[in-house]
């Protein structure tokens, strides 16, 4: 696999978006080398509907399409990031605020660290932003002969 490999797609900002999102990045990591019924590919799968989710529900309108980019460096790291043109940034709601929804960033933060990664976000420069997870790359083993 070479050194270092990125993809990337625009979706429209709507909920028909979140499955066809995480359909093209668990191809993508199947194709890559990531087993398909994994855990790494569970949490994959979870994160990125939710990062989706919030690029569709959260930019209120005001972000048409969001850019899904997938980065593979040197078999070692997964680098994931959704963008959209909102300028809010994501919010870390108080443990005690009872909502039904609200809470994907919590999920998102769990089970990247969970995984041993980490999520940042960083600034566009049309004034919206990217957050980013990054992950230990964890490719399926090889078949025994």
């Amino acid at each position: 696999m070479a050194d270092h490999q990125e993809v990337s797609v625009t979706l429209p900002s709507d909920p028909a978006s979140v499955p066809a999102a995480r359909r093209y990045v668990c191809d993508l990591l199947v194709e890559w080398g990531m087993a398909e019924d994994s855990s790494p590919a569970d949490a994959v799968r979870l994160i990125v509907s939710e990062l989706a989710t919030n690029a569709v529900l959260h930019t209120l309108g005001q972000s048409p399409t969001f850019t899904l980019d997938v980065q593979l460096d040197r078999d070692e790291q997964l680098r994931i990031g959704v963008t959209d043109s909102h300028p809010r940034w994501p919010q870390r709601l108080p443990a005690a605020v009872q909502q039904d929804n609200g809470r994907g960033m919590v999920i998102i933060r769990h089970l990247t660290a969970e995984a041993g990664g980490r999520l940042h976000v960083t600034p566009t420069v049309d004034g919206g932003k990217t957050v980013w997870i990054t992950l230990p790359w964890v490719a399926a083993p090889a078949p025994v002969e």
